[in-house]
């Protein structure tokens, strides 16, 4: 049997995924305005998880969706840097 995620256990990580680099490192990718994942997308989202969420996150926002996600943030406090 395989190990896979339900849906709302990825939704639950996407709503909660932190950007690792950049302008906008150490927020939410829900949090990232549209155009810099239009952006991203133009130029190529990364390889792995990180290009996947960010490509989900697109396609929520381009939907206007993103208020589906919020109730799934968690309430933890924010990481220190």
């Amino acid at each position: 049997m395989e190990n896979k995620k339900s849906d709302e256990e990825i939704l639950i990580k996407l709503a909660n995924y932190r950007m690792p680099f950049g302008r906008f490192a150490d927020r939410r990718l829900l949090e990232i305005p549209e155009e810099y994942l239009i952006w991203f997308k133009n130029k190529g989202f990364p390889e792995g998880e990180l290009g996947k969420f960010m490509s989900m996150m697109l396609e929520i926002k381009t939907n206007g969706l993103e208020h589906l996600l919020v109730p799934l943030i968690a309430k933890a406090p924010l990481r220190k840097r």
